[in-house]
């Protein structure tokens, strides 16, 4: 992956797609720009995300938010309206705009402060768990993770990843007793040290309030929410939709906060869906 000089640092970003498929003036499929949550790099969505859209033909952009090695890791601290500068340049340094935008949770956030504030560089977006604000478990649970990292205290692998389980992914899956040990694999294995970005990430603003500033966005939006999601409950998400004018809200049934993990296809064909629509 690439990195580039964008809203004076470093991003480690990656397109793909075959500029021959799409039909746009600069002979290629339109771009989508995809944003990450949280503590998580963009490879993620190569997953489910990245080879659906590529299929039907876009062309797709996915990167890791300052905070994220090698992105700049801003260690000191970062603010959301840094990230919305971030992806705002990046989307300007690929002159393919404006974007289809797609985030996730933190990812979510940025996407709706771009539409609200950088309308002109984005077509459509989409806020996978989006929030205008935090209620006080959010809040609570944050400051909780900020203690934890100052402490310096490691959590036992296995506790560590089940505390994840329970956390980001349904119960129906939890369930499961196959995917409920895949999972819980997975996450003993990725785990490890919170890095400094990472941290930097965690550290951002949680008082904030921004539900009624999004009656401002103009661009058409669908917010999806995740039934089972307790990092940002649907409630949450589907009062953006409510106050933005002509958004759509889709929920996703039997989803944690990892929905497009647990369930990529059909999280896949809410996206194609609005995209095309």
């Amino acid at each position: 992956m690439p990195l580039a000089t964008v809203n004076g640092i470093s991003l480690n970003y990656q397109v793909k797609g075959d500029r021959a498929r799409g039909t746009d003036v600069k002979g290629s499929g339109p771009l989508v720009v995809m944003i990450m949550g949280t503590g998580s790099p963009g490879r993620v969505w190569e997953l489910h995300q990245v080879p659906a859209l590529v299929a039907a033909g876009y062309r797709v952009c996915t990167f890791d938010n300052r905070g994220i090695a090698p992105s700049f890791e801003a260690a000191s601290g970062m603010t959301i309206d840094q990230l919305v500068a971030d992806t705002a340049g990046l989307i300007e340094l690929l002159d393919e705009g404006p974007a289809l935008v797609a985030g996730t949770s933190m990812g979510a956030r940025v996407a709706q402060e771009l539409a609200l504030a950088r309308p002109e560089l984005v077509r459509k977006a989409v806020f996978m768990a989006g929030h205008g604000r935090l209620d006080q478990f959010q809040k609570t649970l944050s400051l909780g993770e900020h203690q934890l990292d100052a402490s310096g205290v490691r959590l036992p692998e296995k506790y560590e990843a089940a505390i994840t389980a329970v956390m980001n992914l349904s119960p129906a899956t939890m369930a499961d007793a196959n995917a409920a040990r895949d999972w819980l694999d997975l996450f003993e294995f990725t785990g490890g040290p919170v890095t400094p970005g990472i941290r930097a990430q965690r550290r951002m603003d949680h008082d904030f309030e921004r539900v009624q500033a999004y009656r401002a966005i103009t661009v058409p939006c669908l917010a999806v929410g995740f039934a089972d999601d307790r990092m940002i409950p649907p409630y949450l998400t589907r009062e953006i939709a409510e106050v933005i004018p002509g958004a759509r809200y889709q929920e996703v049934p039997d989803a944690g906060h990892f929905g497009y993990l647990e369930r990529p296809e059909t999280v896949n064909k809410i996206l194609l869906d609005f995209f095309a629509s």
